[in-house]
């Protein structure tokens, strides 16, 4: 069989080239498509997935943004009082104009404050450091990685209006939010720079509270325990706090939509190749099998050919990806994404073996007979 699959190959080399070179481009799509989307919703809500706390509090009337959000005394003590908590923090966010010490272009800055921690993480803190240290005290900052602007350990960055001057002690990848270059600050430096904007609001209320639950408390439990304290909290766990955020479930199903369409695509175009070739090839298979060639070794010829074609394409369209995959794009950071390259190449290896199982069909019920009779002769 793999005999006769590689001479036939090697007789119709651009046929077989073009097909490769389709599937190769339609793998590209798909996997750039999967780093976008994936990069698109963690610039969106990085800060969320990839901080430390377990659970996120809101109010009800924030509808799960977390500016959009303000925990009043009320709730706070509600929070507080409930059953199966651990440790608990305050968290707020802002969006300021930061201007960069070493860059002349202001940058439209996020900024999140938690209550620091003995060792300065505390609650609400990145969930891990890619350099540096956490803040230990006012005016330093864990700062994102990536996006428009490429901060460093040691930059420092001035806070508009207020004129705050914040330095730069550690980052941590994927953790923006809303596409935008993201600080992790004290609370106290976040509610001094709100009220830099605004002198005359006095102090501001937290926005969201983070909490952890005592030990035989699950997440799940401690976000039931602080739903029945009051109807106007929203409680809920780190994931499902970042997956509801308003926007991220429309991304989802709108690319979700994109990769069928794709995965229907390959799998089509496969088998249409291969059932066409099977006709066109008709009278050479019907002399083999006339020959006394067994249907199986024609019909497993033809499966080499399906994997060898799929696999040149998953080839190609990976080393075409690679590189793509190590841009910036518009603010967000791609990145090589190796489970969807795996994922991608065992679901469209799968599936374009499947539908050629049409054009398998066709081989097994050629009739030997044919050779001296009808089309089969004259080849």
């Amino acid at each position: 069989p793999m005999f006769l699959a590689l001479k036939e190959m090697a007789r119709a080399k651009t046929r077989f080239g073009l097909l490769v070179a389709a599937i190769g481009l339609l793998v590209f799509l798909i996997l750039f498509q999967q780093s976008l989307q994936n990069s698109l919703i963690t610039g969106f809500v990085g800060a969320i997935r990839n901080q430390n706390a377990p659970v996120l509090v809101y109010a009800v009337d924030g509808q799960r943004v977390i500016q959009g959000s303000i925990i009043t005394p009320e709730l706070e003590s509600e929070v507080r009082s409930a059953v199966g908590l651990g440790d608990v923090g305050r968290l707020g966010q802002g969006t300021f104009t930061g201007q960069p010490t070493r860059s002349d272009d202001p940058v439209d800055t996020t900024i999140i404050g938690y209550e620091l921690g003995l060792d300065g993480e505390g609650l609400g803190a990145p969930s891990e450091l890619a350099d540096g240290r956490y803040p230990m005290g006012e005016l330093e900052a864990v700062a994102s990685t990536g996006g428009d602007f490429e901060f460093a350990v040691g930059d420092s960055v001035v806070l508009q209006p207020g004129g705050f001057m914040v330095e730069v002690v550690g980052l941590a990848d994927d953790i923006q939010l809303n596409v935008s270059p993201t600080l992790f600050v004290s609370y106290d430096t976040w509610s001094d720079a709100v009220q830099s904007v605004n002198p005359d609001a006095g102090q501001p209320l937290p926005n969201v509270m983070v909490a952890a639950p005592a030990e035989g408390t699950s997440d799940a439990q401690l976000v039931t325990n602080i739903n029945d304290r009051s109807f106007d909290l929203d409680a809920l766990t780190r994931s499902d706090a970042a997956a509801e955020t308003p926007g991220v479930a429309q991304v989802q199903q709108s690319f979700r939509l994109i990769f069928l369409l794709y995965g229907l695509v390959v799998p089509c175009v496969t088998g249409l190749f291969f059932l066409i070739v099977t006709f066109q090839k008709a009278n050479a298979l019907t002399l083999l099998r006339a020959i006394g060639a067994p249907a199986h070794r024609l019909v497993a010829s033809l499966l080499i050919q399906v994997v060898i074609m799929i696999g040149g394409g998953l080839l190609l369209g990976t080393a075409l990806y690679f590189p793509v995959s190590q841009a910036e794009l518009g603010g967000l950071s791609l990145r090589f994404e190796t489970s969807a390259v795996i994922f991608w190449s065992m679901l469209l290896l799968t599936l374009g073996i499947g539908s050629s199982l049409v054009a398998a069909r066709r081989v097994l019920r050629i009739d030997p007979i044919e050779a001296t009779t009808g089309a089969g002769v004259g080849i």
